[in-house]
This record gives structure tokens, C-alpha cells and sequence, in this order.
């Protein structure tokens, strides 16, 4: 046998034994031997470096070293979920799948592990990249961190796989490796790390592979990703991914209807702590992936899966004070400071109190014994309180009246919960808040500038809102605490490759109240500019920045009427483009060279042909499902989800449900198909 042959046959002798390990817990050689054959192939792949693969064994060991973890745009978004909580969650979601679907549907069952969510990349049957969620369309590129997960395979078992797909997953750390990491860290006299989950995240940031590589972290694989998949279904996705050798979770079940999912839901309610890892639920999914088209997404997740998350643990502490925080848009948060406390694995010290309500409603006091529970098993919040142990000497917690940061007077409006402090141009958590969150990755996305850089601009006086961000410069900038060159340089350039993100985004960033990614791209598509959206009726377009103007009720009528905008949002939008100073900030930012308008690529098809049309889409067709709907949203028009006495077209393909169409029918819904559309256009 040549060198080649010698250095292949041993690679795939050491795939072998690693797959059995790590993905089938069964040892086929002993850790001695195996240290011994990896030792060899390094060997031979040292002197024989022409040979160079990088998916070798040889690179679980680690080695590389990531400065700055790349930005990476996800090509198939990487949604997150809805959650439920109670059997009547699940039933509400089952009756909203079947307004939309007419089969039988069948659901795929999951166990919810608490990792990092990860999405792999495979081309040619090899691993090629690894990316975070991040916010889900964007993510950290951690290819050579990942890489040294034993459980990741770097080479695909069998043949059949799309020549490129991505599958998505969950990096864990199991408990017994949770725990024997603490003991090591308990005998050097370190910090020990907080729980699981955020000590795998964290491991993923590491910058050197190779201390990655000694962490215990494995990597469970749930949802394939791509075009042209050899699937029908969700449930055949995940044995094919078994099949081709990842690590996917035996918990999985098959059913037929929501009594049998509450029964698996009943199970591992009580099985869950007989797990290696940590779970906080269950995940559904409609198993059909046809079906699974049809039901579609909602701007944050898809209306095809739901996770129902186990019931919190609760636990009772002290409450040694009550604190209020100011948030970006000036709305008080009070926070409750608690004596620390346990929950899941976590120490909890402070607790969300919402609103003055909330606190009223559980005529909470200053040292109450308190139960805490993670809503969601994330947040922790106040549930009740033990008024079997209240102090005698207890009085009614006040609610402040001024802001705890400018001393302004708060105010609450009408309907809401929230009390508001009113000074958005002084206010520094406000003023620091609007910063932090224009330059945001969902918003400008600008490198080289953190939350601490921008407490640090604001406290030095370089800047007081966000348009003053395109006035540095790098000597601006120097003398700040532990600022040097490259670093000044860095920041300078991020701000403005910022110059470059699109309209949606930069309304996006302005911060107005309510204004979410969502309702940011509706109205870059309904007014096409700042320009168009600021136009109050009858202003003159050259003194647009320069005067406000008493027609603010026909504006406010106007935006009403766009579909899913309604009045909130209408009068968050004028009181915003009414506001001199708002005015001006928007006037500088265009004067930076801001994308104040949608480009010609994006304008381009875009037409108002279908305005004021609901479609509604039913069956399988020659285009994808996806670009039917973006041809309608292009040229002005709704998708609705379920036919309705709106509805104005029912676009209809093959395998249509037969209750859509008798509800179709007796609606007196006009019904085309996929050419008739096309002919509309």
C-alpha cells in the first residue's frame, strides 16, 4: 500500500471509531489505540503534506486561531419559534393549521435541547462551513471551532446527499462534562461557569480551536435546509440525516393527531432530567413539507412548528429592593433585587416586575419572600407572593414618579402599561439607547463600535445622538480609554460602510416607537423614500426638514390605512416625522449619505397593479410558493393565510384542499390559476 492509500485507509478507520463513539455511543477500539492510529496519521500527514485534507481526523485536535469571527448572511433564514405553554396553546395552534390546511396533518415530535443553534453546510458530502444563528438572517462564521466537535462529521456516510444542503442543530454540553469542567475549574480557584447552555455559546467564541477542542460539547442535529431535498417530510429528513452519519436525537415520535403529541409532551415531562443534556420542552412540527410550504412564515417564525416548553421551576427568595431601569424609547422598567437563587442551573439575582400594575396587582413589598420562575425558562419573574412570612412593619411599594436618571416628571398615556419618561433628547439612557440601537446588526450593523464605545462617545461629549456618528474621526476618537490606532480605524470605517445598508434598514434604525423590522419594510414598500413618508399633504417638497405642518390627521388616515399598520403604530409614526428635532437628525443623516430610498434593484418589478388585492394561495404550482408570494407583495398586493370575505383571488394549483375550495365557492371567491395570475401582470 503507498502513502496515499495508508493515509486514506487510516482516516477512514479513525471516521469509523469516531462515528461509533461519539454519535452511537459504542466503543469499537480503546482510547489507547485510537491515540496511537491518530498519532500515526499525523505523522504521515506531516510528511506528506500534498496529501493536506482538511476534514482529516486529525483536525479535531484543533489549532487554528480566529481573530474576528466573519459575518455571515444565512441562506435559508434561521427562524425562531413560537412558544406554548398549556395544552390550549397547542389546540388554538391545531384550529389555525386547519383554517389554512384541508388534509390530515401529521406532526413530528422533538425533543427542545438548550444549546447554541447551529447551522452546518455540506458540499460534496463534506463539512465546509458552520454558522451561529446570530439574529437568523446573519450569523458568525465558527467553521474552526465547530470542526473540533467530535460528533460534527466532517466526511457524509453513503452517497445520496445533495451535492449542497445545510442542516441545523443545537451545540450542547452535557451535564457530566458541565460538571467535571467546574471541578477542574473549583481546583485552579476559578469563577465556575454559570450553566450549559451559555458555556457552550461561549465556546463557540473561543479564539484559539484548540481549547475548544477540550471541551465535551456535542452537536445534535434536528432540520435539514436547501433545495431540492430527497424528502417528503420532516420525520424522513431526520432518518436520512441518521443515515448519513449526524449525531440525531432517538426522541423523536411520528403522530397522527394533537392527543398523541400531548402524550409524548406527558412523557418526557417526567423522563426529561433522565437526560444528558439539557431540554426545556418539546418541539412540534407538520411533518408534511408540502404542507409545510403552504402554512408559510410570520415576519419571526414559522406557523408550521410550535414549542411547548415544560413548566418553570419556582423557587422563593427575598425581595431586598425594587430599582427602575429607562429604556431606549424612555419606558420605565421596575426591577426587583432579590437574594440569590438557584433556577435551572442558574443564579438569579434580579427579577422583571413589568409595570405598575403588576406590582399593584401582587401588592409586592420590600422584604416579601417572593416566588421566582424563568417565564419561558429564560426571564426570571415574580409569580406570587408568601404572605404567610410578610413583615409586620411592611408598607405598600411606591411606584417613583420622577426618572430615576434626569429627575423628569414620568407620564403615563391612556391604555398603557408602561409610565414614560419624556425627555428623549436628554435623558442619557434614552440618548445612549437610540445610539445602541441604531448601530445594531438587525439595524446599521456597524463594525468596530459596542455598547461600552457608545456609553464612552456620549460620556466624552462626541457625540449626542446618532447622526453625530458620521461626524468622527479617527483623532476624535484616539484618546478614549484603551482606543488605539487600528481600533480608532476600525470604528471609522464601520461607520461608514453603514452608509451602504438599505432603506428598510435604516428606517429601521431611526428608532421609532412600535416601527419593527416588519412594519419598517412595509413602509419603505408603500412610499418608496424618506422623502414620500415625511411628505405631510400639501407641503412643499423644498421645505420639507425645514417646517412641520398642521396636516397631521390626513397623514395619520393615510398610514391607518395601510394593511397591518393600524392607529398605534399611525401616531407613532406622525408625532416622529412631525418632530423638528427628529427632522433635523433625518436632514444630517441624508447629508452623510444615508440610504434614504429604495434602490433601483429593489424598485425594479416593483409595481401598484395588485394594490389593494388579498390573495390567498392553495395547492402545489410550477413556481415555488415563495416566489408566487413575492410577485404579489411586489406589485402591491396581500397574501392572506385563510380565505375569508376579503379575500379577492383564490390562486389555485394542484392538490388543492377541497375545503378551501367549498368555502371558496360559497364566498363567491373568484378562483384563478398560476397563468392566469401571471397574465394579470
Amino acid at each position: 500500500m503507498d502513502i496515499e492509500q495508508q493515509i486514506k485507509a487510516l482516516r477512514e478507520e479513525l471516521r469509523a471509531h469516531n462515528y461509533a463513539y461519539y454519535t452511537q455511543d459504542q466503543s469499537t477500539i480503546s482510547d489507547f489505540e485510537f491515540d496511537k492510529k491518530l498519532e500515526q496519521l499525523q505523522a504521515l500527514e506531516a510528511a506528506n503534506p500534498e496529501f493536506y485534507d482538511p476534514n482529516s481526523p486529525t483536525v479535531r485536535v484543533g489549532g487554528e486561531v480566529t481573530k474576528n469571527f466573519e459575518t455571515v448572511v444565512h441562506e435559508f433564514r434561521m427562524y425562531s419559534l413560537d412558544n406554548s405553554y398549556s395544552k390550549q396553546d397547542l389546540l388554538e395552534w391545531e384550529q389555525r393549521l386547519k383554517r389554512i390546511v384541508d388534509e390530515d396533518i401529521q406532526y413530528t415530535c422533538e425533543l427542545k435541547y438548550d444549546g447554541a443553534s447551529i447551522s452546518l453546510r455540506y458540499e460534496d458530502g463534506a463539512f465546509a462551513k458552520a454558522v451561529t444563528r446570530g439574529d437568523g438572517t446573519q450569523g458568525d462564521d465558527v467553521t474552526n471551532n465547530v470542526r473540533t466537535i467530535k460528533s460534527v462529521p466532517l466526511k457524509l456516510k453513503g452517497r445520496d446527499w445533495p451535492q449542497k444542503f445545510e442542516i441545523r442543530g443545537e451545540i450542547v454540553l452535557p451535564w457530566d462534562g458541565f460538571k467535571k469542567m467546574n471541578e477542574d475549574r473549583a481546583a485552579q480557584g476559578l469563577e465556575l461557569y454559570r450553566n450549559p447552555r451559555n458555556t457552550a455559546s461561549g465556546s463557540l467564541k473561543l479564539q484559539d480551536s484548540t481549547e475548544v477542542a477540550k471541551r465535551p460539547l456535542e452537536c445534535l442535529l434536528y432540520q435539514l435546509a436547501g433545495t431540492n431535498l430527497p424528502i417528503q417530510n420532516q420525520y424522513a429528513g431526520l432518518e436520512l440525516a441518521r443515515k448519513w452519519g449526524f449525531k440525531v436525537p432517538t426522541a423523536s415520535r411520528l403522530v397522527n393527531s394533537m392527543e398523541e403529541v400531548l402524550e409524548f409532551i406527558e412523557q418526557w415531562d417526567k423522563k426529561r432530567h433522565e437526560l444528558p443534556y439539557e431540554t426545556d420542552g418539546v418541539v412540534i412540527k407538520v411533518n408534511s413539507l408540502q404542507q409545510q410550504e403552504e402554512l408559510g412564515f410570520t415576519a419571526k417564525a414559522p406557523r408550521w412548528a410550535m414549542a411547548y416548553k415544560f413548566a418553570a421551576e419556582q423557587v422563593s427568595t427575598r425581595l431586598k429592593s425594587i430599582t427602575f431601569q429607562v429604556g431606549r424609547t424612555g419606558a420605565i422598567t421596575p426591577v426587583a433585587n432579590l437574594e440569590p437563587v438557584e433556577i435551572s442551573g442558574t443564579t438569579v439575582k434580579r427579577a422583571s416586575l413589568h409595570n405598575a400594575d403588576q406590582i399593584e396587582k401582587l401588592d409586592i413589598r420590600i422584604g416579601d419572600e417572593v416566588y421566582v420562575e424563568k417565564g419561558g425558562e429564560i426571564i426570571p419573574k415574580i409569580v406570587a407572593v408568601d404572605l404567610a412570612k410578610r413583615p409586620e412593619d411592611s408598607v405598600p411599594a411606591a411606584y417613583i414618579e420622577e426618572c430615576p436618571e434626569c429627575h423628569t416628571a414620568l407620564v403615563r398615556k391612556e391604555g398603557e402599561a408602561l409610565h414614560y419618561c419624556p425627555n428623549e433628547q436628554s435623558c442619557p439612557p434614552q440618548v445612549k439607547g437610540r445610539i445602541q440601537h441604531f448601530i445594531s446588526r438587525k439595524a446599521m450593523d456597524v463594525d468596530g463600535i459596542g455598547s461600552e464605545t457608545v456609553d464612552q462617545l456620549v460620556e466624552a461629549g462626541l457625540i449626542n445622538n446618532y447622526a453625530d456618528l458620521y461626524d468622527l474621526k479617527v483623532e476624535d476618537v484616539l484618546p478614549l480609554e484603551r482606543m488605539a490606532q487600528k481600533s480608532a480605524e476600525n470604528m471609522i470605517n464601520g461607520i461608514e460602510a453603514s452608509k451602504l445598508v438599505p432603506f428598510e434598514r435604516v428606517l429601521f434604525a431611526l428608532g421609532i416607537r412600535y416601527v419593527g423590522e416588519t412594519v419598517a419594510k412595509k413602509l419603505a414598500r408603500k412610499y418608496k423614500s424618506m422623502q414620500a413618508l415625511m411628505q405631510m399633504p400639501e407641503v412643499n417638497e423644498a421645505s420639507l426638514f425645514e417646517q412641520t405642518h398642521p396636516g397631521t390627521q390626513q397623514k395619520l388616515e393615510e398610514l391607518a390605512a395601510i394593511p397591518e399598520i393600524g392607529t398605534r403604530i399611525a401616531e407613532s409614526v406622525v408625532a416622529f416625522i412631525s418632530d423638528e428635532n427628529n427632522r433635523h437628525l433625518i436632514s444630517r443623516l441624508q447629508e452623510s449619505g444615508l440610504q434614504f430610498s429604495l434602490s433601483p434593484e429593489q424598485l425594479e418589478g416593483q409595481t401598484d397593479q395588485l394594490a389593494g388585492k388579498t390573495f390567498v394561495i392553495s395547492g402545489v404550482f410550477e413556481m415555488s410558493r415563495a416566489d408566487l408570494k413575492k410577485m404579489i407583495e411586489n406589485n402591491g398586493g396581500k397574501v392572506g393565510s385563510s380565505i375569508s370575505s376579503k379575500t379577492d383571488y383564490l390562486i389555485r394549483g394542484e392538490k388543492m384542499g377541497p375545503s378551501k375550495l367549498t368555502k371558496a365557492e360559497k364566498l363567491g371567491i373568484p378562483m384563478i390559476s398560476e397563468q392566469e395570475f401571471l397574465a394579470m401582470l
